[in-house]
C-alpha cells in the first residue's frame, strides 16, 4: 500500500487558535477512514489542512508527496488536483447543467481536447451511476442525486485522496447509506477516502478506521 499521507505531531491554527495539537497519523491507498467528533472540534480544519487551505503551525506533514510545512504557493495546485473534496452543501453551479458542471472543472485543470473532457466525464458519471442525468441542471436533481455529481467532480482527475465533508449531513438516511456505499467502493478501487461525519450509526453499519476529534487532539478509536 502507498502512503497518501503522514502527520506527526502536528498542530493546526485557526486565527492563533491551537484547534488541533498533537496530531500523528498514517493513510495509505485503498483505506476508508472516519473523522468524527464534535461540530467544532476540529474534524473540518484538519481535512482543510490537508489541502493547505489551513496552514500546518507545528509538526511534520506530507500529503501525497508534499511537504506541508514548506510547500512553495505554486505548487498547492498540482497537490489540490490529487485530491478530490466532496462538500456537504454540494457547491454544484446553478446556472449550468451536471455535465457542464464537470467539463468546467476539467477545463480550469488544464484539459483541452474535447475527445478526452467528454471521455473523462462519462467515466465519472458512470463511475457514480449518474450517465443518464448529466443533462439536468443541479435543481432538476434530488439532494442524493447532486451529492453523487459531486462525487464525480470530485473524481475527474482520478486522484489519489479524497476527502468527504459530512457528505450525507443533507440526506436522508438511504440517501445517506448509498453515498457512504459509493465512497467504500471507491476506496476499494484504490483511493484513499476520509469522510467527517457525526452520524456515528453510519460508523456502525459501515465499519472503517475511526479517527476522532476530541479536546483539540485526534485518537485513533479502532
Amino acid at each position: 500500500m502507498t502512503k497518501i499521507a503522514e502527520y506527526k505531531n502536528v498542530e493546526i491554527h485557526r486565527k492563533e487558535h491551537i484547534v488541533l495539537k498533537d496530531v500523528t497519523f498514517e493513510l495509505h491507498s485503498g483505506e476508508f477512514v472516519y473523522l468524527i467528533g464534535r461540530v467544532g472540534s476540529g474534524k473540518s480544519s484538519l481535512m482543510k489542512s490537508m489541502y493547505c487551505e489551513v496552514p500546518v503551525a507545528e509538526g511534520e506533514a506530507m500529503v501525497l508527496d508534499y511537504d506541508l510545512t514548506s510547500i512553495k504557493k505554486k505548487d498547492i495546485p498540482y497537490l489540490r488536483r490529487k485530491i478530490g473534496i466532496v462538500f456537504q452543501d454540494f457547491q454544484l453551479l446553478t446556472d449550468r447543467s451536471a455535465y457542464d458542471n464537470l467539463r468546467f472543472v476539467l477545463e480550469a485543470t488544464g484539459w483541452k481536447n474535447k475527445n478526452e473532457i467528454n471521455e473523462r466525464i462519462e467515466q465519472a458519471l458512470r463511475q457514480v451511476g449518474m450517465s443518464n442525468k448529466s443533462y439536468k441542471m443541479p435543481h432538476e436533481l434530488s439532494g442524493g442525486e447532486q451529492q453523487r455529481i459531486v462525487i464525480a467532480r470530485a473524481l475527474l482527475n482520478e486522484p489519489s485522496l479524497v476527502l468527504a465533508d459530512e457528505p450525507t449531513g443533507n440526506l436522508d438516511p438511504d440517501t445517506g447509506h448509498q453515498i457512504v456505499s459509493l465512497l467504500r467502493e471507491i476506496a476499494e478501487n484504490g483511493t484513499a477516502v476520509i469522510m467527517a461525519t457525526h452520524n456515528l450509526q453510519l460508523v456502525d453499519e459501515f465499519p472503517g478506521k475511526v479517527l476522532k476529534c476530541e479536546d483539540k487532539r485526534i485518537i485513533i478509536a479502532n
